[in-house]
């Protein structure tokens, strides 16, 4: 029984693990991690490579994080386990560790933002509409997407916390929920600074003239 345990934890890490935007880049003949803000999530691949490259990169992220709860899911469903949300836990941590900390890279991936909307709409679906309307409001206010993000990672635990007094989470979803949040705040370190400093780049609005929508 330790085997399919084993087998969900490093093929979600596995696929968690595929460089999405790095491999974009490469496709483009560009570097991400020496472009833009040096990351290789879709972020930077919209700011370098253009917004369908970069929407491709979010998709292809946010799939690695949706598929192995899936699977893990129905796993859990075939053959009772309990609780019921351990695999899928297991399969949407180690898919974020696995994009954060690629082994292909170096362990130098990306922040996480697409892949756990991914593992969100897996493992916590009633949340999803909280945190992505959370994320869509503080970006449309501040054109932040690291504030929009790090908005939307700490509404998420909330969520969740909401969800358990009305007994519609357990205790080990509520718990991957912080992880979660942790792990995509400490990710923002760098972006954190940045705002810090004022030196952070910003989404513009476009004008009337048809500017440019990101400012760099």
């Amino acid at each position: 029984m330790v085997l399919p345990w084993i087998l969900i934890a490093l093929g979600s890490y596995l696929l968690g693990s595929l460089p999405t935007g790095f491999l974009a880049g490469r496709c483009c003949g560009v570097d991400l991690r020496t472009k833009g803000s040096g990351n290789i999530g879709a972020t930077n691949a919209v700011r370098v490579l253009g917004k369908p490259w970069g929407y491709t990169v979010f998709l292809i992220d946010f799939l690695k994080g949706l598929l192995p709860v899936i699977l893990a899911n129905h796993w859990s469903a075939q053959v009772g386990i309990h609780p019921a949300s351990a695999p899928g836990a297991l399969a949407a941590l180690a898919a974020l560790l696995g994009h954060s900390f690629p082994i292909w890279l170096k362990f130098k991936g990306g922040k996480g933002i697409a892949s756990s909307a991914g593992v969100i709409v897996g493992l916590f679906p009633s949340a999803f509409l909280f945190c992505i309307g959370t994320w869509m409001l503080v970006f449309t206010i501040s054109r932040y997407v690291s504030v929009a993000s790090l908005a939307a990672s700490l509404a998420l635990p909330l969520a969740a916390t909401i969800l358990f007094c009305l007994h519609k989470a357990d205790w080990l979803a509520l718990l991957v929920s912080i992880l979660m949040c942790s792990l995509a705040v400490w990710r923002h370190r760098s972006n954190i600074a940045r705002l810090r400093v004022g030196t952070e780049p910003r989404f513009e609005r476009k004008n009337n003239a048809g500017g440019k929508v990101v400012k760099s």
